[in-house]
């Protein structure tokens, strides 16, 4: 890996000279990669091939063609944008290549470096174009899994609540049974159904943003809101008992507004909410306060003391049910979530004996305004 920002071009020629004249001509903008031939440039993709974002191939080299390696491109590394230099080729070939399309661009050889530059500009953006949308289907993968995470606990509660409902109708001392305990019931199955019922409605606006593609702002999904705005909406909508309810504090210093991917803000908020008040189940006095400011979301409480290792799962473990306890599993999706748009997740803790002061908070990008927006 690298800490060098620059798009990353990977070159191919079997020519020493061809390769080290590309490398200085284009290395003060981009960096670069060679290989001498294909698979040369196979077995340096397999350490790097995340890291590349355009490769350049010659056509005719010894042992394999770089149409070859364009064939491999595209089964192995399609999100890599390919381009073809060449002096002769069999326009056959080349346009199976084209019309398959592996191929972004084909220029001749020798080739003129203005033309060059041009080229690498427009496949480094049509690169980032892609990425765009592999995040995009991304983020419907990952908001089908929170969805059937976060709604699992909620709906086997109401199953539970309506069988022991039926089992106490079928006894006959039916009449003798506490009115309070079957009223109690029936309102923790309305609030969780009312809760998944918000939840699959969030989910909905997602993937109808998702599928429209990146940039769209006008779309038929939750409108950018301040997080103000969006906690408030949580805290009226989540199945919070009087007790919980009474132990939420909100404070605003200084709102802001969320207009990247509102609705998976949304469902995060949801999660962390979640995520706290299990650890707080068992607390006699519950504390949570969710705190706005300089782009920040910040939730604390005063729960028992959170998995220790969790800060730093957040940013290594993938997500997988069998990877970490399902608390953790909840927090690194959201953390693969705020990810998704420039976001992060840092929680803090400070030990106080069974208890600790945990601070879960959520930054948010800031996006310059362009005049013409």
């Amino acid at each position: 890996m690298t800490d060098d920002s620059r798009a990353t071009v990977l070159y191919v020629d079997d020519e020493e000279l061809a390769c080290k004249y590309f490398s200085q001509a284009v290395g003060a903008r981009y960096r670069v990669l060679t290989a001498p031939g294909v698979d040369a440039a196979l077995a340096l993709l397999v350490g790097v091939g995340g890291e590349v974002d355009v490769l350049v191939t010659d056509y005719r080299m010894p042992g394999r063609l770089g149409s070859e390696l364009l064939q491999e491109m595209a089964r192995w590394y399609p999100h890599i944008v390919c381009m073809l230099v060449t002096a002769y080729a069999d326009k056959q070939v080349l346009l199976e290549l084209i019309n398959g399309g592996s191929l972004f661009r084909l220029l001749e050889k020798p080739f003129d470096m203005p033309s060059m530059l041009s080229a690498l500009q427009l496949a480094v953006q049509t690169g980032r174009e892609r990425a765009a949308r592999r995040q995009g289907l991304m983020a419907i993968d990952e908001s089908l899994a929170f969805l059937a995470h976060e709604l699992n606990t909620p709906l086997g509660a109401i199953a539970n609540f309506a069988r022991g409902i039926e089992r106490r109708a079928e006894v006959v001392e039916m009449v003798e049974a506490p009115a309070a305990e079957i009223v109690e019931a029936a309102a923790l199955m309305h609030d969780n159904a009312r809760y998944c019922l918000a939840i699959l409605a969030s989910f909905v606006d997602t993937v109808r943003l998702a599928s429209a593609g990146p940039g769209m702002r006008g779309g038929r999904g939750r409108r950018a809101a301040s997080a103000g705005q969006m906690l408030t909406g949580l805290l009226d909508t989540y199945p919070l008992s009087a007790t919980q309810r009474a132990a939420i504090t909100l404070v605003i210093e200084d709102d802001f507004a969320i207009t990247e991917s509102p609705n998976c803000v949304a469902l995060i908020l949801s999660s962390v909410l979640g995520y706290a008040l299990r650890r707080l189940a068992a607390h006699p006095h519950p504390r949570l306060v969710f705190s706005v400011g300089n782009r920040h979301i910040s939730l604390s409480d005063n729960g028992p003391a959170i998995l220790p290792d969790l800060p730093e799962r957040l940013l290594h473990d993938p997500i997988s049910s069998d990877s970490v306890a399902e608390p953790a599993w909840s927090m690194i999706f959201c953390q693969r979530m705020m990810h998704s748009f420039g976001g992060n997740i840092d929680i803090g803790i400070v030990s106080n004996g069974a208890d600790s002061d945990t601070t879960v908070t959520l930054s948010f990008p800031v996006h310059i305004r362009n005049e013409h927006d």
